[in-house]
């Protein structure tokens, strides 16, 4: 009962929030974000670390002819995935207090609904349902970047979906291929994903066309563009750079682990073998990836076009990490998938408070940051440490157990890979010391007029919406984060340091699924506890 709860409450509070009045929706919108976080919680009491097996079942029959089922349960590689989508969701409520000023009814149904498929798709252990999520996730994201998104939304919108939806379709054909071998390999049709681990499916190294090799590259190709990998990345900086930041949080903090998730619960167990043989191919990709990202990241005059793109270089690790079919691997890319989803959730937030206040996000307008909001400075600086694995800080515990595993796996590989951790520090620092220290910009010094109006914003007040093309004076400008602020980088600042000082905190939970999955790759299954 307590996981259908975690995942269909978020559908009651949309139905709530379109019935509240106007001038109460944010308040109860918060309320109810906490009390789901509260809920999800209940978690750490029910939930066994030191079992490996699917806990927490519900399984009722759904489509009992073709064997699908209402299947869901958690274990130690979904565990944190649905703490970290309902821990984000109260502080992109709180975030987005007055950055979302149109259609605020709308925005909070989009986003409880978002909250209740992203869930869903780590909770399903049916494929059928899983499909169903993973899909359902893309609607309310689309509305969320298509509304309130910026001058080019339309067209991030549609290469966002058409991207995620092709890829998608190639799995929902793999899937239907699952279940009929489930009914000539077992006796009865099923799309459980726990009998899918069951089924012998044909393999022959080296030839393209054999059964598990066409059905691997099927899954990969759908998970490789929600991840998002090299070279399939190209709808992701768009649809962050355009997406509202409420948007670019979600889909950088959680909507992107739904494509690593996928690799680490259907494609590494289903099909080994494949796995096996072309895992040369995704750690080469994820090095790509790495490499590519930050060399494009470095070059951006835009901050969020930066933040974007540091996050293809980001994923590149937890791919190599994955693929390098160890347990340092597959420990550090889930853990990785945690650390971006706090480092850059809290870089977009941290872009979006400043572009709040003037309307402008790049780099060249700022300078000088430092001496006119110092707390600001503060807060970004933590973060760009995490981003760039600074020791101490979450990120490094990721990074080094990948690149562990990457030089496990093939040392020429993680070499590279190292090359990635120095350009990810150039891209962050350089970012920084533009924006915050050295010459003040037009916008910190006072003088000369953007082009998007002056705006005379005041620390703590947050609603930096000066009319555009109005020709306020600039002295006026005050950049300090308010309270509100505040409340929402706390957290995130604090599970910074903890998940980099305390590591085996959060691995615990996971360490017995994980050493399960990398022991019996060949042979995986997955027993559930009553």
């Amino acid at each position: 009962m307590l996981l259908s709860l975690l995942i269909f409450l978020p559908v009651l509070f949309a139905l709530i929030v379109a019935m509240l009045p106007e001038k109460v929706i944010r308040p109860a919108s918060l309320l109810m974000s906490l009390l789901h976080f509260a809920l999800s919680l209940v978690l750490f009491y029910r939930f066994n670390p030191s079992s490996a097996g699917l806990q927490l079942i519900e399984k009722t029959p759904w489509l009992p002819t073709f064997g699908v089922n209402y299947f869901v349960g958690i274990d130690g590689i979904s565990f944190w995935l649905v703490i970290l989508s309902t821990f984000l969701t109260p502080l992109v409520v709180l975030g987005s207090w007055t950055a979302i000023t149109e259609k605020i009814r709308s925005f909070h149904i989009c986003l409880f609904l978002l909250s209740s498929a992203m869930i869903g798709t780590f909770l399903a252990l049916d494929a059928i349902l899983f499909y169903a999520f993973f899909e359902a996730s893309l609607i309310p994201m689309y509305f969320m970047v298509g509304v309130w998104g910026g001058a080019r939304r339309l067209y991030a919108t549609m290469k966002f979906f058409i991207y995620t939806m092709a890829g998608s379709l190639f799995m929902l054909v793999a899937i239907i291929a699952l279940i009929f071998m489930t009914q000539e390999q077992l006796g009865t049709m099923s799309a459980s994903i726990p009998d899918f681990y069951k089924l012998q499916i044909p393999f022959v190294a080296g030839d393209l066309l054999n059964t598990q090799t066409i059905l691997f590259f099927a899954f990969a190709l759908a998970f490789a563009i929600k991840v998002p990998m090299f070279p399939v990345h190209t709808w992701l900086p768009d649809a962050h750079v355009e997406a509202p930041t409420p948007g670019s949080v979600i889909l950088a903090a959680v909507m992107l682990k739904m494509g690593t998730y996928g690799f680490l619960r259907f494609v590494l167990p289903i099909f080994p073998l494949a796995a096996e043989y072309w895992a040369w191919l995704f750690m080469l990709l994820g090095v790509i990836g790495i490499i590519y990202g930050a060399l494009v990241a470095m070059v951006q005059p835009d901050i969020k076009k930066l933040v974007a793109y540091s996050s293809v270089s980001h994923m590149g690790y937890v791919m190599l990490g994955i693929f390098a079919l160890n347990i340092y691997g597959v420990t550090g890319g889930l853990y990785q998938m945690l650390n971006h989803g706090i480092s850059t959730g809290a870089l977009f937030l941290l872009v979006g408070m400043l572009y709040e206040r003037t309307h402008s996000r790049q780099i060249a307008d700022y300078g000088g940051l430092a001496k006119v909001a110092p707390i600001y400075t503060i807060a970004f600086i933590i973060v760009t440490f995490s981003s760039i694995a600074v020791p101490l800080t979450n990120g490094f515990i990721g990074e080094f157990l990948i690149l562990l595993g990457g030089f496990e796996a093939n040392k020429i590989f993680g070499g590279f890979a190292v090359l990635g951790v120095i350009l990810g520090a150039v891209y962050m620092l350089w970012a920084v010391k533009r924006i915050f220290f050295g010459a003040p910009g037009k916008l910190v010094g006072g003088g000369g007029d953007t082009g998007h109006g002056g705006h005379g914003v005041h620390a703590g007040h947050g609603h930096g919406h000066a009319a555009h093309g109005s020709h306020d004076d600039h002295s006026g400008l005050d950049l300090e984060i308010g309270a509100r602020e505040m409340f929402v980088l706390a957290p995130l600042v604090i599970l910074i340091f903890w998940m980099g000082l305390f590591p085996s905190d959060f691995l615990n939970w996971s360490k017995a699924s994980l050493d399960h999955l990398v022991q019996n790759r060949t042979n995986y299954q997955l027993n559930v506890e009553e």
